[in-house]
């Protein structure tokens, strides 16, 4: 005969449910977490080699220098870099009077770190702090159609590992490459 034992579960039974589904929850938002970090920041290097290449064709259309400020940021005690575009005007740099929304600020998540390099010289990292009131753009879209050629290297900040190298040439020709490689058709 067997025993009066009721339905149910025991408290051991109930407290490894809870902590395999704790453990499933947390690998599953670690997952999506990274995947998101991917796409903001394809999103944010492709929209600013789209925003250079259409401020080249505005300078050259308008007869205004427009350019480009590669800024880090405290956010929170987290270094973020910062993209803000200028138009050049009779008293200097300002916000662009055109094109809000493609010269909108972008900024890069954060663990990321970037490294602008100019006609061949690498920037050091201390000047892209902000330190001074008034905006001095680094990468400078002319009127004539012309920009000092250049790159920028953006790694993970842990790893050190190249994630995107965004490049251009004397003429302004952007191109975004995943890992320093030609993103292909089939990437996109």
């Amino acid at each position: 005969m067997m025993g009066n034992r009721q339905g149910g579960f025991s408290l051991l039974e109930l407290l490894v449910a809870l902590f395999v589904v704790v453990l499933v929850t947390s690998l599953v938002t670690l997952n999506i977490g990274s995947g998101d970090r991917d796409i903001l920041l394809r999103a944010a290097v492709e929209g600013v080699a789209e925003s250079a290449n259409y401020a080249l064709d505005e300078a050259q259309f308008s007869g205004i220098n427009y350019g480009l400020a590669v800024r880090m940021e405290d956010d929170q005690g987290q270094w973020r870099y910062r993209f803000d575009w200028y138009e050049e005007g009779p008293t200097g740099w300002r916000a662009p009077d055109s094109g809000k929304e493609v010269f909108a600020a972008t900024t890069l998540p954060p663990g990321i770190e970037v490294q602008l390099e100019l006609e061949g010289a690498t920037q050091d990292q201390e000047a892209l702090i902000p330190g001074s009131v008034s905006p001095q753009p680094q990468l400078v879209f002319y009127a004539s159609g012309q920009t000092a050629p250049g790159a920028m290297m953006i790694r993970e900040a842990t790893t050190d590992e190249l994630l995107w190298r965004l490049e251009w040439d004397l003429l302004g020709n952007f191109q975004a490459l995943r890992n320093g490689d030609l993103i292909g058709e089939e990437d996109l």
